[in-house]
């Protein structure tokens, strides 16, 4: 009973988020992905770790593709800049995979956690 109440919260709350608000989610869920990652890397698994990137690799993709299609809304010179920072985002999880260095990921948190907290600031600023 619990968990079917728990389920329709839920789907009832994804329904009520903006689709800003749901963007910085995600990037925060994948930055504490991340640093849980960094904080544990020698205890994590090589799985574990190409999964907490992997997931934000998918992410990443995912927000490229949807801010830069024809059917975006977004000036020219932003799609430019999010294509750019994906391409770096993307660049920046190989060094991490290729130098076994979790410093390295404190960029891509960094960026995560910048992006998240832009997307909320213009979500509370729409309203």
């Amino acid at each position: 009973m619990y968990k079917q109440a728990a389920q329709a919260y839920q789907k009832t709350s994804q329904v009520a988020v903006s689709p800003r608000e749901l963007e910085a989610n995600l990037l925060m869920k994948a930055a504490a992905r991340l640093q849980l990652i960094k904080d544990e890397w020698e205890e994590s698994s090589l799985a574990e770790k190409d999964d907490a990137l992997v997931y934000n690799r998918k992410l990443w993709s995912i927000l490229v593709t949807s801010a830069t299609s024809d059917e975006s809304q977004l000036p020219q010179d932003i799609k430019n800049n999010i294509a750019s920072l994906a391409v770096f985002v993307f660049k920046q999880t190989i060094t991490v995979i290729t130098t076994d260095d979790p410093q390295k990921i404190n960029t891509l948190i960094s960026i995560n956690r910048a992006i998240a907290e832009g997307l909320r600031a213009r979500a509370e600023n729409a309203e």
